[in-house]
């Protein structure tokens, strides 16, 4: 259990930590301070730390050579679990739009099994710009709806959400691209 994977798995500790707080937050409206939910304050910065942890578990395992395979299988498995945990959440609180959670859900299913098969074919495919802008504007856009950033003003709103259906189009596409490299994988 080296550090990239310590990390790795507190991200997926954190979920059930993040949940309660979420819950906690929603529930009679959650206890504030000047005007701000503390305990959803809590779970969005469980969720930003959750998320800067993907960062560095990836980064450390590169930079010292300590890929392991349960790093290669929980690393994108808890990526996976933290963001749609959020939107589930997010889509029960009304605050994001049902369709795009259920269109992130359809593409890591489709995008998990697709590799599944691919490893037993041992073909790798490789992770494209469009994932990363997705992971990238997924996370930023989430972390601001948590903060409730979209409240402060029009602007904000226009900015949080804009980035918000930015990231699912960038899921679309994402998903679209790695049908087509995966092609290998279903004419074989």
């Amino acid at each position: 259990m080296n550090l990239p994977n310590k990390l790795t798995l507190s991200r997926v500790i954190a979920i059930p930590i993040f949940i309660v707080f979420f819950v906690l937050g929603t529930l009679g409206n959650g206890v504030h301070y000047n005007g701000i939910n503390i305990y959803r304050a809590i779970a969005a910065a469980i969720f930003v730390a959750a998320s800067v942890t993907d960062y560095f578990d990836g980064k450390i395992a590169r930079e010292r050579n300590l890929i392991t395979n349960f790093g290669k299988l929980m690393d994108p498995l808890a990526d996976k679990m933290l963001v749609i945990t959020a939107m589930m959440l997010l889509t029960e609180s009304k605050e994001v739009n049902y369709l795009c959670t259920l269109i992130v859900v359809l593409r890591e299913l489709t995008i998990s099994s697709i590799r599944l098969i691919a490893l037993e074919k041992g073909i790798v495919i490789a992770a494209s710009i469009w994932g990363k802008l997705k992971t990238s504007t997924q996370m930023v856009s989430l972390v601001l709806i948590l903060f409730h950033f979209y409240k402060i003003n029009n602007l904000a709103y226009y900015i949080t959400y804009g980035l918000f259906y930015l990231s699912t189009l960038f899921v679309i596409i994402s998903l679209i691209d790695y049908i087509i490299k995966s092609k290998d994988v279903f004419l074989d």
